[in-house]
């Protein structure tokens, strides 16, 4: 946290997060840009009601921006009860180099905190560049097995509580893991990238549609944690062998072709697509210990959408990492709160 300025907090808002080919397939309801901007409009009134005056947030050229700018204009004056916000200057290309941009832009601007509203790619995109500012996920898209369901409000308020001081680090924030991915072709040459929740390893040799969904063409799948409730990839693991997002260690398991495992795992894998998925074997990862992926070539799926691709000279490891970025823990925050009578001595605008 910056001292002696001001507190700021950083939005980003994926507009077109739960849009891909899984939610067409498993007939679930994509989240429409006017309640995205509803659920800013809710940020903005509980960060503010904490004294967080100043919002970055990054631009879009889908609609959000323009939407969310003509509500704020209704809303001006000293008794909106808003955060005031400014979209960052940069170009908008309407790809993840936004995401990315924009999360570096806000790290450096000293933001105190990252509030992101997407799913599994989004998150992963922020994490990459937001180094320690610690991020408050919103789950608003396909795959959501690390962003939680929660209400906007209550977030706002505890990156709110946190960003303006009144929630210490220690009590505030949340340690998480992540996998690392790399790829060494035989000239040494290496290609990095991280995984917030699973790192899937694919018989396909294209990129194609980034969305996974089809369960004959995976050969592996690596995951931080597993959670049985969650949807996706993770679920897999989650299903197999549960596994807390802040224990330690994570699991690597092996599928099998159709009627060879030994079993088959029935696992929601995307909202409303339960899917048999035949289990060959699986082990623990530990942290800092590589583990060398065993199919010879292929795709990398990093939560949930393809990315890398592999060929047979080339050797692809998987690195879980512990300690590795900092999230705000809302139901910490707000058990703070309430213990030490924050909310009592709050003066709402």
């Amino acid at each position: 946290m910056r001292e002696s300025a001001a507190p700021l907090v950083g939005i980003i808002a994926n507009p077109v997060s739960a849009r891909d080919i899984r939610r067409v397939i498993a007939n679930a309801n994509s989240l429409q840009l006017a309640d995205r901007v509803n659920i800013v409009l809710r940020l903005l009134s509980s960060l503010a009601s904490c004294g967080v005056g100043r919002v970055l947030m990054m631009p879009d050229r889908e609609g959000l921006k323009v939407m969310l700018e003509r509500h704020l204009a209704r809303k001006h004056g000293p008794d909106a009860g808003l955060a005031k916000v400014e979209f960052l200057d940069m170009p908008v290309t309407a790809r993840v180099d936004d995401t990315f941009r924009a999360a570096r832009t806000m790290r450096e601007a000293g933001v105190d905190a990252l509030i992101v509203l997407g799913g599994d790619g989004t998150h992963r995109a922020v994490v990459r560049e937001c180094g320690q500012v610690p991020i408050a996920g919103l789950s608003t898209g396909t795959n959501n097995a690390y962003p939680e369901m929660r209400e906007p409000t209550i977030s706002g308020l505890a990156a709110g509580l946190y960003a303006t001081g009144r929630v210490p680090p220690n009590e505030a924030l949340a340690s998480n893991k992540r996998l690392d991915i790399e790829i060494r072709d035989p000239n040494g040459n290496v290609r990095r990238d991280i995984a917030l929740v699973d790192a899937v390893i694919s018989h396909e040799h294209f990129i194609g549609a980034r969305a996974l969904w089809k369960i004959d063409t995976l050969a592996a799948v690596y995951v931080s944690y597993a959670d049985p409730q969650a949807i996706g990839m993770s679920a897999i693991a989650g299903l197999l062998e549960p596994l807390g997002r802040h224990d330690p260690g994570g699991v690597a398991i092996e599928l099998a072709a159709r009627g060879q495992g030994e079993f088959d795992l029935h696992a929601p894998i995307a909202p409303g697509l339960v899917e048999a998925v035949p289990i060959a074997n699986w082990t623990r990862l530990s942290d800092g210990v590589p583990h060398r992926v065993k199919q010879r070539s292929g795709i990398v799926a990093l939560d949930g959408e393809r990315e890398l691709a592999f060929g047979p000279a080339d050797e692809v490891t998987i690195t879980l990492k512990e300690n590795a970025f900092r999230s705000i823990d809302v139901a910490a925050c707000m058990r703070y709160a309430a213990t030490s009578g924050l909310m009592r001595r709050l003066e709402l605008r």
